[in-house]
């Protein structure tokens, strides 16, 4: 009898095995993180760096379910709402300048002129090395932030969308041109539905960017937020709110990555099976 192979280039491990496998770091992480706090408690029972797992749980839970004497505000739900308002609108907009611009730029070679040598050069920009232009030009407010976040993510979906649409075969179009199809019919009804579930998938890449950037934002220059949170914390050394809020931004980016995903393989299957 065999023994089940899980890493050989042609091992495929059941799903109950996969679930294992894909606990076991956490698993490590964990156990390793409460054997250390344990250890410093011991010697040092008021130690701020490594909360044990009551002290993390009370103080989230003072954040979460009881107001706030100065604004009445439940602070993790307005500083949720407050991030996420933001993430929305900025990788929102930057979804859509990158559906618009890279389609046409694709498909039409003298937008590629103009616009791609811009693009290529302004996505080369860190985008936190202009923070202070964008704060001095936009303010400090909310559009300064959400045109760091809209800054940082759209060259880069542009550039990839374009790349994408630039790389459908030419016998597509040339169909659609036989059966009578317009540009315009080109464009928005047979092009466009195939680069949805492209431009989705680089929005899952570009998730992790945007939270850097809303975060280096809040932290700067803002009243409310996950990030604006945890600099506050940090100069408290609350370690026992830093790190839940940490974890939450974690689960949200998880969660908004597991839906955008559902998304592709629901309204889009055929792109699912072609991968």
């Amino acid at each position: 009898m065999k023994r089940p192979q899980f890493f050989g280039l042609h091992a495929e491990p059941s799903k109950k095995l996969n679930w294992f496998l894909c606990l076991i770091p956490f698993v490590l992480i964990i156990t390793m993180y409460f054997t250390a706090s344990h250890i410093r408690h011991i010697e040092n029972p008021s130690d701020k760096l490594l909360p044990t797992a009551v002290e993390m749980v009370n103080a989230m839970g003072q954040l979460a379910f009881h107001e706030d004497r100065r604004t009445g505000d439940f602070l993790l739900l307005s500083d949720t709402i407050s991030s996420l308002s933001r993430i929305f609108i900025g990788v929102g907009a930057a979804t859509i300048t990158a559906l618009l611009l890279g389609l046409n730029m694709g498909l039409y070679k003298g937008l590629r002129s103009v616009f791609n040598p811009f693009i290529t050069f302004f996505s080369m920009i860190p985008p936190l090395a202009i923070l202070p232009i964008l704060f001095i030009s936009f303010g400090v407010g909310e559009l300064g932030k959400i045109m760091l976040i809209f800054i940082g993510t759209a060259p880069i979906l542009i550039r990839d969308v374009t790349l994408h649409v630039a790389n459908i075969p030419k016998e597509t179009i040339v169909k659609a041109q036989t059966l009578g199809a317009n540009n315009l019919q080109i464009t928005y009804k047979i092009i466009m539905p195939l680069v949805i579930p492209k431009l989705t998938d680089a929005i899952r890449l570009s998730l992790g960017s945007a939270w850097l950037f809303l975060i280096a934002a809040e932290a700067i220059a803002s009243t409310d937020g996950l990030g604006y949170r945890i600099f506050l914390m940090r100069r408290y050394l609350n370690m026992d709110v830093i790190l839940p809020y940490v974890l939450w931004i974690t689960v949200l980016g998880v969660l908004i990555d597991f839906l955008l995903r559902t998304f592709v393989q629901k309204a889009y299957p055929w792109y699912s099976q072609t991968k």
